[in-house]
C-alpha cells in the first residue's frame, strides 16, 4: 500500500514521493531477482533495467491496480529477456525446463486473465498478501514491510483468501 501511495503522488509529480518509490521498488526487485540469479552483478544490471522500464513506462501504470503487481511484471519480463539472451551463460540460474519452455501462448494468457479476475474478487487484505507469496514468490515478511499489513494478517488472507478463491472455482464448475 505505501508504494502505491508514493507512486501515485510521483505521478502528479511529487519528486521526494518518487525518489522514495524507487529506492523502496529497487529493494523489492533485488529481492526477487537475487532468488532467481547467482551474479550480483546481473543482479544490479537487471535492478537498474527494471527502473529505468518503470520510469519510461510510468504514464501505462493503471492507478486502479496494485503497483507491486505492475513492478514484478516489469521485473519479470527483464528477467525472462536476461535470461534468453544469456542462456548459456554458465553463471546464470536457469530457469527449470517447464518454466524456461513456457513462453507467453494463448492458454497461459487466458490463464492469466482468468486469475486476475478472480484475484479481483478479493478483498485487497486477501489478493494482495496471495499476489505477493504464492504469485510472486515474496516472503510473508517482505509482504508486510510492502503493504503495511502484519504478518499474522498476511498469513490469515492468504488462508481465506485462498479458501474464497477454491470455493468460486468449486461454484463456477
Amino acid at each position: 500500500m505505501r508504494l502505491g501511495a508514493l507512486f501515485k503522488s510521483a505521478l502528479v509529480g511529487d519528486a521526494v514521493a518518487y525518489k522514495t518509490f524507487l529506492t523502496e521498488a529497487s529493494g523489492h526487485v533485488r529481492t526477487y531477482l537475487k532468488r532467481r540469479l547467482r551474479r550480483m552483478a546481473d543482479v544490479e544490471d537487471l535492478v537498474q533495467e527494471v527502473l529505468l522500464a518503470v520510469h519510461n513506462k510510468r504514464h501505462t501504470y493503471d492507478t486502479a491496480r496494485p503497483v507491486t503487481s505492475w513492478l514484478f511484471a516489469i521485473a519479470q519480463y527483464k528477467l525472462i529477456d536476461h535470461l534468453r539472451r544469456h542462456r548459456h551463460d554458465a553463471h546464470t540460474d536457469a530457469l527449470d525446463d517447464d518454466f524456461a519452455a513456457s513462453e507467453p501462448d494463448g492458454d497461459a494468457l487466458s490463464a492469466d486473465r482468468d486469475l486476475e479476475r478472480l484475484l479481483d474478487t478479493l478483498p485487497e487484505r486477501q489478493r494482495l498478501p496471495i499476489r505477493h507469496v504464492k504469485i510472486e514468490g515474496l516472503s510473508v515478511a517482505e509482504t508486510s514491510r510492502l503493504t503495511g499489513i502484519s504478518e499474522s494478517a498476511v498469513k490469515v488472507g492468504i488462508h481465506r483468501g485462498l479458501k474464497a478463491l477454491a470455493a468460486r472455482i468449486r461454484e463456477s464448475g
